[in-house]
């Protein structure tokens, strides 16, 4: 049997850690343990950070990995304010490698849930860095925060068909032909938002038409950013509730997504940052670009095991997070959180950054007021190991005094720069 009981994460999959544990006392004469300790990824201090983390777990099979490649770079563990901070921190560290000539397929970001990425793939998006994320959908691909993005595009600029058709399809009993009915009434009329009143919905929309036509003339309105995106959750909520049946889950990302639209000064510069995918992509799953492109890659930890790249970034290294809420009290559950937490560090060659938010977003309180909690370190990361890190806080005091984000020395456009090289 081969085996390696510190990456037992996969439980949800009825995968269990018993099993290799347990078996070396299943026959009579006690199987023998051979134990493969070195390790020819990642360098001794990324290691020696990781070995600490795992032995002390409170059950396991007693090994120490060790490497002959030698570096006095320890992994670091950096502070950050909240979730923009560290989506800004990733955006520029990934351009700094990358300057010095580390690819950006040969970085990595990780996370525990695939929704812990949305805000920095907002960032990403922003700053024109191509990405592949393997473990979920992008964020801006999944089909709820289109439908939200659709009817604010819509609300900037009527003449987005497009946008249009998405959104009027949302409701009960429009379908293209209506929807195309009603554009045409807008476009006949001399007021847009008259001409939606005087379009006679189908009975099976009547109901639902008149708060459409009363948000849209509310957006038109400009009745304010960003709270404009909030009153498109509020009249979005019940259809979404009606499509989806994880609807609970995607309230949350919308929420998030508020959030993030409160960093903008405007709804026309959010939607300018935002690059939604063309009209005639019909898929929703994220998959990588071809194969001769750069892209940084985003994963959960759980697709990540067996992978490994030379700079790793590990987001929300925070209880809460790592271990997860929903596993506080349960010793099972808490001892596989610092499993994978092992298994993020070990997937680095030659950087590690475990990055720590002050302040976190929980999608659990969707109904809490303030959504966001002030975390604290892992609890995995105790007091005693901090000798293998070097602690860092981000922004330096000099950028915070001046209230500018540090940002890379060279602002490139990555698409239109490899592009460039390619040709």
């Amino acid at each position: 049997v081969v085996g390696d009981d510190a990456q037992s994460i996969y439980s949800f999959r009825a995968a269990e850690v018993r099993n290799i544990l347990d078996f070396p006392r299943r026959f009579s004469t006690p199987a023998r343990v051979v134990t493969l300790e070195r390790n020819y990824r990642s360098t001794d201090a990324i290691l020696d950070a990781a070995n600490a983390v795992i032995a002390e777990a409170q059950e396991r099979f007693t090994k120490d990995l060790w490497t002959e490649r030698r570096s006095a770079e320890k992994p670091l563990l950096v502070t950050v304010r909240d979730e923009a901070e560290q989506a800004n921190y990733v955006a520029d560290q990934v351009l700094e490698a990358r300057e010095e000539g580390i690819a950006l397929k040969h970085q990595a970001v990780l996370f525990r849930a695939s929704h812990h990425s949305g805000p920095l793939e907002i960032e990403l998006t922003r700053r024109n860095i191509p990405f592949v994320k393997f473990g979920g959908l992008k964020f801006l691909d999944s089909a709820h925060v289109k439908d939200v993005l659709a009817l604010l595009r819509f609300a900037e600029n009527p003449r987005d068909r497009v946008a249009a058709f998405r959104v009027m399809q949302l409701l009960p009993g429009i379908g293209p032909s209506s929807a195309a009915s009603a554009l045409e009434a807008m476009e006949r009329a001399l007021d847009l938002v008259l001409g939606l009143q005087l379009f006679r919905a189908p009975a099976r929309a009547e109901a639902d038409w008149p708060g459409f036509v009363e948000l849209f003339s509310s957006l038109r309105s400009r009745s304010g950013w960003p709270s404009d995106l909030e009153h498109v959750r509020l009249w979005y909520e019940p259809h979404l509730e009606r499509i989806h049946e994880d609807a609970v889950v995607r309230r949350a990302d919308l929420l998030q997504l508020e959030q993030i639209a409160a960093g903008y000064p405007s709804r026309e510069r959010f939607l300018t940052d935002l690059t939604l995918d063309p009209p005639d992509a019909t898929s929703d799953e994220a998959g990588p670009p071809h194969r001769d492109e750069d892209y940084l890659i985003l994963s959960t930890i759980h697709s990540a095991k067996g992978q490994e790249w030379t700079k790793v970034f590990v987001l929300n290294t925070v209880d809460g997070c790592i271990p997860s809420d929903l596993a506080v009290g349960e010793r099972e559950e808490i001892e596989e959180e610092r499993r994978l937490l092992y298994v993020a560090m070990t997937r680095a060659k030659d950087s590690l950054h475990l990055i720590t938010p002050q302040r976190f977003f929980v999608h659990g309180q969707a109904a809490r007021g303030d959504r966001h909690v002030y975390a604290s370190r892992t609890r995995f990361i105790t007091d005693t190991m901090l000798d293998h890190f070097t602690r860092l806080s981000w922004p330096p005091p000099a950028a915070i005094h001046t209230g500018r984000t540090p940002q890379p020395d060279i602002r490139v456009d990555l698409k239109a720069r490899m592009r460039g090289m390619w040709r």
